[in-house]
């Protein structure tokens, strides 16, 4: 890692630079596998897969007896595991429905919203290095909860054509309507155009590689939503003295260990605490089983030292990282500063890796600095919010003329003409 004393503002953009290619690396790629699914349909699919999985197959739908028997594969105690984190996950999603909001503007004229669940969703799950089944928990629960009446799950399958076991006992477990095994660009692309296997879907969610994070993003432009744009792995600590070294580095590291692209960053008020951390990094990244990925990731990553904790909050709010961990004496100032995070985690017992599995927060979050923006996965992000109106005789007596004015105003004589008409009826 990397060690930065009290550096100069304007050399900020250029620490916090992610290592992530630019989109004009990938964006032909991505386009082109577009082009050929939109064209020849699971063809396409079927030979991406085999070019990217490694493996070809005779079906990519996973059928009810392969679930069954991947459910049987897992644990008691993992079954235990996923079934108490998919109830913390349910409280906290539930506990963001809201009800219908009805006011009256004018007398007589009735206004609400409601909100309805988005019908056809796909989830993407990466596979890879390390299958994802917490992410399913992540996106199926509050699917199931907002009322998605289609849930489509995509995963990239193994060399031997399976999805791991635990992605699919989570999915049968959390109401998931099919699952495809197809990954990457092939899968997001088939969930925007449709094939006789993959259904098209009104909206994508799911984290993935930098390919599948334009792929959603080109996906936007063929009338699917989006859920964020959603890359690599990031976390930023900001820690002082009362930090605990050792489980500062233990958060870094559970973020490196995603993949060689993640980045994690400390920023701390003191220099003791970087040399500390450092050192016990290195003592942990040892005993890691995934060392190799992460030590690319620390050498992507920095340790900053600056003077102040206004310094820091500024810092960490122009990075806008996907996690944000605050172990510091003077918490409550960044917890009342931070604008611009995915998720905040506080204090010296509140690792990050609780809200990636049983906390009950979502864990799919905007990186790459889009939390600037963006929010994370929310029980919303799987409803659209409908207005509604009635307005009586007298209601339109009161905003009529208001309507009329304003219409013709704007030379919309047709606007004017409709309460025009109906106000010369109530005379």
């Amino acid at each position: 890692m990397k060690t930065y004393i009290n550096p100069n503002r304007n050399e900020w953009s250029t620490i916090l630079k992610r290592p992530t290619q630019t989109v004009e690396n990938i964006e032909d790629t991505v386009i082109e596998i577009f082009n050929d699914v939109q064209r020849r349909g699971d063809k396409a699919i079927s030979k991406y897969t085999e070019l990217f999985d490694g493996v070809k197959l005779n079906t990519t739908e996973v059928s009810a007896e392969e679930i069954e028997d991947a459910s049987k594969q897992v644990s008691a105690d993992l079954k235990k595991a996923i079934q108490t984190a998919k109830t913390n996950i349910e409280t906290f999603h539930k506990a963001q429905k809201t009800k219908r909001i009805t006011v009256e503007t004018s007398k007589g004229v009735k206004c609400w919203s409601e909100k309805r669940p988005i019908q056809k969703v796909g989830l993407y799950i990466p596979g890879g290095t390390a299958p994802l089944f917490s992410t399913v928990l992540m996106l199926a629960v509050p699917a199931q909860i907002a009322g998605c009446r289609d849930i489509v799950l995509c995963s990239p399958p193994d060399k031997n054509g399976n999805i791991a076991h635990e992605i699919l006992y989570a999915a049968q477990l959390c109401g998931v309507t099919k699952v495809i095994k197809v990954g990457g660009i092939q899968a997001i692309a088939g969930l925007t155009f449709g094939t006789k296997t993959l259904p098209q879907v009104y909206k994508i969610f799911g984290p993935g590689n930098q390919f599948v994070t334009v792929a959603k993003q080109l996906a936007t432009k063929f009338g699917v939503a989006i859920d964020m744009p959603a890359g690599p792995s990031e976390l930023l600590v900001v820690a002082d003295d009362s930090a605990k070294a050792n489980y500062v580095a233990s958060d870094l590291l559970s973020q490196a260990e995603h993949g060689s692209d993640s980045q994690v960053i400390l920023i701390s008020t003191s220099k003791q605490v970087l040399v500390s951390v450092e050192t016990e990094i290195q003592k942990q990244l040892v005993e890691l089983p995934r060392r190799d990925m992460a030590e690319k990731a620390i050498t992507n990553s920095k340790l900053i030292y600056v003077e102040s904790d206004k310094i820091a909050m500024d810092m960490i709010n122009a990075y806008a990282p996907e996690h944000f961990i605050i172990c510091t004496k003077n918490e409550d100032f960044f917890i009342d500063n931070i604008e611009n995070a995915g998720s905040v985690f506080i204090g010296n017992y509140t690792p990050e890796s609780a809200g990636d599995y049983a906390s009950g927060t979502n864990h799919t979050l905007p990186t790459n600095g889009f939390s600037k923006a963006y929010s994370g996965v929310n029980l919303d992000s799987f409803t659209k919010s409908i207005t509604f109106q009635k307005i009586t005789k007298d209601g339109l007596k009161n905003i009529g003329n208001t309507i009329e004015l304003m219409a013709e105003a704007e030379g919309l004589q047709a606007h004017k003409n409709a309460v025009t008409l109906r106000l010369n009826d109530l005379k």
